[in-house]
């Protein structure tokens, strides 16, 4: 957290002289979303077989002026369901997969993201697409154990890749797919050698408002 407040200030006292005003610079409010098991561009994207869980929480922007870069930092929580990728060979393993305990976890999420806004002449104040990538930081919130065998791993990190359009210059929508880095979950006890492999990689869709 000391890394990030660092990095806020840097990019205040930068942008302070483009002499924008502090709106300009730093912005906050409220941002909630759905977690999707896959993409698709219709209604089937947010039915309830492909819904992954939900995110809330608030979000940070800071904004560099006349350039288009900015940064944004979140603090949200996330309920997980049926989102990890796993790769075993082990019966045991593979019967994991379709506990409860396995499906469901909760996190409080901090994505911080590098995005660049492109403007767009004339329609730039209503209309502004823009793109963004950057890591996330998840800690496990939820019971750790799973079975006797198993255990939830308390840190999680993934990168995202997304787009997204800003509206009114208050309201940003945007979807965005976390890869997966690290493995979710922990062998405890282990009858033969076979590593276990699960990692996080969903979309997520979210809303905005910032003031």
């Amino acid at each position: 957290m000391k890394f990030f407040r660092i990095l806020l200030t840097a990019l205040v006292l930068a942008t302070v002289s483009f002499g924008a005003s502090a709106g300009d610079i730093l912005r906050f409010g409220p941002r909630v979303g759905v977690q999707l098991n896959s993409m698709h561009f219709n209604s089937d994207a947010f039915s309830s077989d492909n819904r992954a869980g939900f995110t809330g929480g608030l979000m940070l922007e800071a904004n560099i002026p006349l350039i288009g870069l900015g940064f944004d930092l979140s603090a949200m929580y996330v309920h997980r369901q049926s989102t990890a990728t796993f790769n075993s060979t082990d019966a045991n393993d593979q019967a994991l997969v379709g506990s409860d305990n396995f499906k469901k976890r909760d996190y409080i999420e901090i994505p911080l993201n590098v995005k660049y806004k492109i403007g767009l002449p004339v329609v730039g104040k209503i209309v502004s697409p823009y793109v963004f990538t950057g890591p996330s930081f998840a800690f496990l919130v939820s019971k750790k154990a799973i079975s006797e065998a198993y255990e939830n791993k308390s840190f999680d990190l993934s990168w995202n890749f997304g787009v997204g359009v800003q509206l009114f210059s208050h309201l940003q929508v945007g979807a965005s797919y976390g890869l997966g880095l690290t493995n979710t979950v922990n062998k405890v006890v282990s009858t033969n050698m076979t590593p276990v492999e699960s990692k996080q990689n969903c979309w997520t869709v979210t809303a905005a408002w910032l003031f």
